[in-house]
């Protein structure tokens, strides 16, 4: 039974979210191995999503579609259908607000549930409670989800990760006090916010369990670390207070574009074409929901997955913007000083800490007024004419740096 001064917080997580649906939706395909992804007969194509039929056979998720091929030779390839993913994710959302009015959408196949002021409606055993919201999901879309159960949300989070996905029953209750005996015996890298690099960090301290973390000083690891230094501390002790938000969603955090290029890009100059067609990209995007940014973050890796390379850096910016060019320049900055010379396959451009672009910072060197009304004209040729329109635009519009931009993305169009 729960305690009833702690929170109950579940992370509820879909079972091969797209795989799932796709075979909901044909029945045919229940006892096959299928993959939800791009084009097979691309190179860049990666699969997305796995059932667990094909997982069996080694494939797994963000690999390329032609390796997982290989593995499975009978592999089932599904082209992914976004609209009616999110649409059943909603129809998901509204079973568990049946169950609480506390419902906070993590991704499109996990959401958090603060169940602490609706659980005696459903019998008052969290455990009980949760069984129920397998059963009404699985009758209702044919998915099959798995339950983590905790105080908190990290908890909750770890506790489906690491536990509920691996038993039958498909939900686990993890309790701060349990903690020794259950999630601090998991090496490092099962800890929620520790990645394969942060991994590597921590084996050069000698620190390879939970347990080793969590029983370190705070401070030192907030001298290397700085804050997240901290917080990994705090979530390897299961201490979290942050609110299962209905409003998590609510204001849009970045804009952001990704490229995978059709072939690896080995020199720094065909490189900053790109990175200036996703630089016009974003601040396009920026610039039609009326907001700026202040952030930039930047990252790029090769094709191989299993050797890791590149990097993903941020900065923050003097003021903010959406015009492109100087999102390209201080793109540039970051590229710079970071890129190693190794080939890039994929490269993507954010721009965070947005803000409305109505009200604006002057100052006496920028001409501001005239950049955003040359953006908008190029946006606005870009609209009815295309990409091709943009090199004769430039001249007509009498701007040498719109003549040079317009130049890099014609000839990266060629």
């Amino acid at each position: 039974m729960a305690n009833a001064n702690k929170r109950i917080v579940f992370l509820v997580d879909m079972q091969s979210f797209y795989a799932s649906i796709e075979k909901a939706a044909n029945p045919q395909l229940r006892n096959q191995p299928i993959v939800v992804a791009g084009d097979p007969e691309r190179r860049s194509g990666v699969v997305l999503a796995a059932c667990p039929i094909a997982k069996s056979y080694g494939v797994v998720t963000a690999e390329a579609l032609w390796q997982a091929q290989q593995k499975c030779r009978n592999l089932v390839v599904v082209r992914p259908r976004m609209e009616m993913y999110i649409r059943i994710s909603m129809q998901i959302t509204q079973i568990f607000e049946a169950f609480t009015d506390k419902v906070e959408p993590y991704s499109i196949d996990e959401q958090f549930l603060d169940v602490t002021g609706s659980v005696h409606l459903f019998g008052g055993d969290p455990l009980q409670m949760a069984a129920q919201i397998r059963r009404r999901v699985w009758l209702e879309t044919g998915i099959n989800c798995r339950v983590g159960i905790g105080e908190n949300k990290v908890l909750a989070k770890m506790a489906c990760d690491n536990f509920a996905k691996k038993r039958e029953e498909g939900v686990f209750w993890l309790k701060r006090e349990e903690l020794a005996e259950t999630l601090w015996k998991l090496p490092i890298e099962k800890l929620f916010g520790v990645g394969s690099r942060m991994k590597r960090h921590f084996h050069r301290m000698g620190v390879y369990q939970i347990r080793q973390l969590a029983e370190l000083a705070p401070n030192v690891l907030t001298r290397r670390f700085g804050v997240n230094g901290e917080v990994l501390w705090r979530t390897a002790r299961g201490l979290d207070d942050s609110p299962v938000s209905l409003n998590t969603y609510d204001t849009q955090k970045g804009i952001g574009h990704h490229m995978t290029l059709p072939r690896d890009y080995h020199t720094g100059a065909e490189i900053k074409v790109v990175l200036l067609e996703l630089c016009e990209e974003v601040c396009r995007r920026a610039r039609s929901k009326e907001l700026m940014g202040s952030v930039l973050s930047v990252g790029c890796r090769g094709a191989d997955f299993d050797v890791m390379t590149g990097f993903g850096r941020q900065m923050k910016l003097e003021e903010q913007t959406n015009d492109a060019m100087t999102l390209y320049e201080a793109a540039c900055c970051l590229f710079d000083r970071h890129w190693q010379e190794t080939p890039v396959r994929s490269i993507g451009v954010t721009l965070g800490q947005l803000v409305p672009d109505n009200v604006l910072q002057l100052n006496l060197f920028t001409d501001h007024h005239k950049r955003r009304s040359l953006a908008h004209a190029m946006d606005d040729i870009r609209t009815r004419y295309g990409q091709d329109a943009i090199l004769r635009a430039a001249s007509l519009l009498g701007a040498g740096q719109a003549k040079e931009r317009a130049r890099k993305i014609g000839g990266h169009y060629k």
